[in-house]
């Protein structure tokens, strides 16, 4: 009865971890900021932990996933390019919140939802991979980077996200070989990476929280244009990766994999390399995924209980 109790409360604390964690970010902004260097490794980390959970034997790229990936990429770049004429702040806000990859975390959502999650463990891996090789390339041309000579905006931005995605999986698997004993630690305590991306969460609230203050008042309307956009964004790739996963068998997996994104890495790059208020953007899906993640969830367990009468 006692460990029914603490699984409980411990269940109970997950699920508002992520909202304590924006509040908090919120609230103490000016100390979270000051940490906002400390972003990368907690990324890196996070990426580690479930990379270790991975097995390679289970990892089959499958035309759902070429399919996701086009959208994810060809649909970014594209309303990228159709916004840009308007506004550039909206462009690149939206557009962020398209490239961004698939968040670890969304493995989680995906079996707890009955999904296949070998699938979306693959298809995780991939999206942060591929955008690890073109970003580079994207913001050289896209953002702050636009001024330096071609060349220069390619090493800067490689050097830094290059490592960022690829090493965890280069570190899972040279943990397995040559440390298996911690190897096998990560492997037996994925929750590590969901207190990592609280954690990181905290941060980037903090961090976009005091940009925010100490922007001019005018521009409300956009950071508001922002956030409706990224909800549109949001909906509309839950949607998408739904139908495309639905011809496959994969209609969870599909929806898990273009919808939820990982933020603290699409805040990051926006803080980085697109005008810093893009960030919004991002900042705003995270309360938009975890609303259309919440309902999912709530709706599959009505379905059980439903069953069990």
């Amino acid at each position: 009865m006692v460990e029914y109790l603490n699984h409980v409360v411990l269940q109970q604390f997950k699920n508002w971890m992520l909202p304590i964690a924006m509040i908090v970010g919120g609230v103490f902004h000016s100390f979270f900021a000051s940490l906002a260097f400390l972003t990368p490794y907690l990324i890196f980390l996070m990426l580690l932990v479930p990379y270790c959970k991975l097995s390679l034997g289970e990892l089959r790229i499958a035309p759902l996933h070429v399919r996701l990936l086009l959208v994810q990429i060809a649909g970014g770049l594209g309303l990228y390019l159709a916004l840009a004429p308007i506004d550039p702040l909206l462009a690149q806000g939206t557009f962020i919140c398209v490239l961004a990859p698939t968040a670890t975390s969304a493995a989680v959502v995906t079996g707890m939802l009955g999904g296949s999650v070998a699938s979306l463990a693959t298809y995780c891996l991939l999206s942060n991979m591929v955008v690890a090789l073109i970003s580079p390339v994207v913001f050289s041309f896209v953002g702050s980077q636009v001024s330096l000579p071609l060349l220069d905006s390619l090493l800067r931005i490689g050097r830094q996200m290059i490592p960022l995605l690829i090493l965890p999986f280069v570190a899972a698997l040279a943990l397995q070989r040559f440390w298996p004993r911690a190897y096998r630690a990560l492997r037996q305590r994925q929750s590590i990476s969901f207190y990592l991306w609280a954690v990181s969460l905290t941060i980037v609230m903090g961090n976009t929280t005091s940009f925010l203050i100490r922007q001019d008042s005018s521009r409300y309307g956009d950071e508001l244009l922002l956030a409706g956009a990224s909800l549109v964004a949001c909906v509309c790739q839950f949607v998408i990766g739904r139908r495309i996963g639905r011809k496959y068998d994969l209609k969870i997996s599909g929806a898990q994999g273009l919808g939820q994104k990982n933020t603290v890495l699409a805040i990051w790059m926006a803080q980085t390399y697109l005008l810093p208020i893009a960030s919004v953007g991002p900042a705003a899906y995270v309360v938009w995924q975890n609303f259309v993640n919440s309902y999912q969830i709530y709706k599959k367990d009505r379905e059980a209980v439903k069953n069990q009468i």
